[in-house]
């Protein structure tokens, strides 16, 4: 016997995350910034910056633009020159995160090293307050969501050679000028690198940008490899910080981590069947799973591919299958349960949102009425401590109500425990046919 899906859902419900909370762009909305540089720009550039347009021309997106003057002064003495600091630079907001699309600027400090192999003709330069947020992570310059544990790869400048190891810190209170008394911001370190070109140990190495929900970067720190140091903070700013939303991960998808379930049904399956689930593969936001028999009744075997975003944890693509003498009921649209990770991606999804906010309510649309044929809703009750064979876990508690129209046992009430850190915990799948299906992690 066989189940395959493949299947990407989105959160439809209550809660939905919002695209642009990390740096939010409403008409109007203005940021006083200050950057400085300890070897090029010694005297600090302030920058007044607003947003230009919500849809810039040829794809560009959100638009932000700013204006300053920057004090040189050059190597050897003379007089300090003063030059124009302005510019334009558009963003899009993708389900991944914060994508820079282009810029155009005034040209650099004169005394800054050039960033580009042929010094006349160079677009890329450090010399403005969010050059050196983008620099080396314009895809994305921010990846969401901003999980405990988050990791990505991206990519800046103006030929994509600039390349850049990102991970989130977790939130730091920092104090600026913006918010004197602290605000609450999520801390992203980078290891940027860039090779080849006259500037390349002032192009490359490692800064830390704090990002305050609801308003966008507060502080920014560059230090190069060159020895000198960038600082970009915020002064002022209309936007008022709003609480971050909880960064816990629920379900990691870390290659090589493996869970070993025992799963029973106190009608159909009584004899445990014991199953594992590893982490095969994983790049970015996405990871494979597989799942194998280890004893029981089942000779299951499964792949599966999750994939997280701002639209949640999906499930994009599965297939199951096994060979048992066991009757389980039937399931409408060619279901099988052979697994415990069948049990918890069917009827829809996402399995998990991108933030797990307590309360926030989803409900099936049309992808995973086609797919399953169930209806439903689904709500996160609230964290809640279970034991199980694993351990005592703090765990979310997941909740749904699903219908498969004619099929009892494809209907019920589904409740779902995720650990931090672990994932699935437990399941329990109450079905309309009188029995229950009961998962949990044994190590």
């Amino acid at each position: 016997m066989a189940a395959l899906a493949a299947v990407a859902g989105a959160l439809v419900g209550a809660g939905t995350a919002s695209a642009d909370a990390w740096f939010p762009h409403p008409s109007g909305a203005t940021w006083t910034y200050t950057w400085s540089d300890t070897a090029y720009n010694t005297s600090g550039t302030v920058e007044s910056v607003t947003v230009a347009s919500q849809n810039a021309p040829n794809g560009c997106g959100w638009q932000l633009a700013w204006s300053g003057n920057t004090q040189v002064a050059l190597q050897g003495g003379g007089p300090t020159i003063s030059q124009p600091d302005k510019g334009t630079i558009c963003f899009q907001d993708q389900p991944n995160g914060l994508q820079n699309t282009d810029w155009s600027a005034s040209a650099p400090p004169l005394n800054e090293p050039s960033l580009c192999v042929n010094p006349s003709s160079c677009a890329d330069s450090l010399g403005a307050g969010l050059f050196n947020v983008i620099w080396g992570t314009r895809d994305p310059v921010i990846e969401e969501p901003l999980l405990r544990g988050t990791i990505w790869s991206a990519t800046g400048g103006g030929g994509g050679n600039v390349t850049s190891v990102n991970q989130y810190l977790g939130l730091q209170v920092v104090k600026v000028p913006a918010f004197p008394h602290g605000v609450l911001a999520a801390a992203v370190r980078s290891q940027v690198a860039i090779a080849g070109v006259p500037g390349d140990s002032y192009g490359s190495g490692i800064r830390t940008t704090w990002w305050a929900y609801g308003v966008g970067p507060v502080r920014a720190v560059f230090d190069h490899l060159d020895g000198s140091v960038t600082t970009v903070t915020l002064d002022a700013t209309d936007l008022k910080p709003a609480a971050p939303p909880p960064d816990t991960d629920y379900f990691p998808l870390v290659q090589g981590r493996a869970e070993t379930y025992r799963w029973t049904n106190d009608r159909h399956m009584r004899t445990p069947e014991v199953e594992t689930a590893t982490v095969s593969a994983a790049v970015a936001s996405a990871a494979k799973f597989v799942v194998r028999s280890v004893s029981g009744p089942i000779r299951a075997r499964g792949q599966y591919v999750f994939s997280r975003s701002l639209d949640g944890l999906v499930s994009t693509s599965g297939a199951s299958s096994a060979a048992t003498l066991l009757r389980f009921p039937r399931l409408g649209h060619g279901r099988h349960f052979f697994n415990p990770f069948d049990l918890m991606v069917y009827g829809f999804g996402p399995v998990l949102p991108a933030y797990a906010v307590t309360g926030t309510v989803w409900h099936s649309n049309a992808a995973y009425i086609q797919t399953y044929g169930v209806t439903g809703t689904t709500r996160i009750v609230g964290l809640r401590t279970v034991r199980v064979p694993a351990g005592r876990f703090l765990a979310l508690v997941v909740r749904s109500v699903l219908t498969q129209r004619g099929y009892p046992y494809g209907s019920g009430v589904r409740t779902m425990w995720f650990a931090p850190g672990r994932g699935l915990i437990k399941l329990t799948f109450a079905h309309r046919d009188g029995s229950t299906d009961t998962v949990v992690l044994i190590r």
